[in-house]
């Protein structure tokens, strides 16, 4: 995946070739970016919500959780067959997979960091509040911001920096208040994991993030034509079944399928509740992945990490409702920084769009 290049000078086309395939438009006056936020919002303030009530009501696989974040991939088949047989009327000659070899090895590799920041996510939800995982998954705004400054040479303002130090101060004050939110049944040694494993999981994922912007990018930079968000459901496919291998493995070596029949047997909303559960969380997550990889694709990985962020209050409102988890002040005040970090990212973007002349959008695009 190397380009004959220097390594600034190289970045710096590759950042450029993977704005290229879109209309530069104002990320509130793009269509296909509203539908991905959208989709984030169905799922990241859903699907945390469904796994901790997996874990509140008996069940105690973690492997099984993990697989659960990117289970639903197989619903991606119908549309992109849909695509296909729309391309084909257009042309007999329509390649049935629109991914390159290199974008196909790429995204394996993508799916296999994607399995293992489940499992480390699967662990905090187990052993976490909703509320307290979903402030901590919201530092991986900072990683994020770090890997896309090395990776893909994310351009920073003022409002962008003040947005990741908001995040980082939040979490901090959640990690000096940490043990005061301890669930009943958890001990303090698993608290304190899954404190850490959820810390780990943010900042996998922050790297994620940038890589899969980096491979659009790269893409684009080799393919000379525009990443379409048909390539995106792709990469979201192929991700999601290397992320469900992983977990699928890990199942195996930890006897789950033996045990998941005795556990929905036993499970605290009855057996059809607990088959409806899965599948509904493996459907939400699988949303929230479309639309997180949408965003990076019409905006940034670092625009992908501002609304996760944004969406941290739903979260926390629904954790509050229905599973009456504490809401102390140090929470109050950690959310709050979250807000004015995503207030203060999208102002200094609205500014930076109103004082920038719109470019004309790719027409080379390689599906309908």
């Amino acid at each position: 995946m190397e380009v004959e290049t220097p390594a600034h000078t190289q970045q710096q086309q590759v950042t450029s070739a993977a704005g290229a395939g879109v209309a530069s438009k104002p990320l509130h006056r793009n269509p296909r970016l509203v539908l991905s936020f959208l989709l984030m919002v169905l799922g990241w303030a859903s699907g945390p919500l469904l796994l901790r009530d997996y874990f509140l009501q008996g069940g105690n696989r973690k492997w099984l959780s993990s697989l659960l974040q990117t289970a639903g991939c197989p619903i991606l088949v119908a549309p992109l067959l849909a695509s296909y047989f729309s391309r084909r009327r257009c042309s007999a000659t329509t390649p049935v997979f629109l991914m390159s070899p290199l974008l196909l090895a790429g995204s394996v590799v993508v799916g296999l960091m994607t399995g293992l920041d489940n499992l480390l996510y699967a662990f905090g939800v187990a052993y976490l509040p909703v509320s307290t995982s979903s402030i901590l998954m919201s530092t991986q705004l900072a990683f994020t911001a770090g890997f896309a400054l090395l990776l893909v040479r994310q351009r920073f303002t003022a409002f962008s920096v003040n947005a990741v130090l908001l995040l980082s101060v939040g979490a901090a004050m959640l990690g000096m208040n940490g043990g005061g939110d301890r669930p009943a049944g958890v001990t303090r040694v698993q608290y304190y994991s899954g404190f850490g494993m959820t810390l780990g999981a943010a900042a996998l994922y922050g790297l994620i993030l940038p890589v899969i912007e980096l491979s659009q990018a790269r893409h684009v930079a080799r393919a000379g034509c525009a990443v379409t968000y048909t390539l995106v459901m792709e990469m979201q496919l192929v991700i999601g079944l290397a992320a469900s291998a992983f977990s699928l493995v890990g199942m195996i070596v930890n006897n789950d399928f033996h045990v998941i029949p005795r556990e929905a047997q036993e499970f605290g909303l009855g057996k059809a509740g607990y088959y409806l559960l899965l599948v509904g969380s493996a459907t939400v997550y699988q949303l929230f992945s479309l639309g997180i990889i949408g965003a990076i694709l019409y905006g940034s990985a670092l625009l992908g990490g501002v609304i996760m962020t944004v969406l941290i209050p739903v979260t926390e409102v629904l954790a509050v409702l229905f599973f009456h988890e504490p809401f102390s002040g140090i929470k109050g005040i950690a959310v709050a920084l979250s807000v004015w970090g995503f207030v203060s990212y999208f102002y200094g973007e609205i500014g930076a769009h109103a004082q920038q002349p719109d470019k004309p959008s790719n027409t080379n695009q390689l599906d309908v």
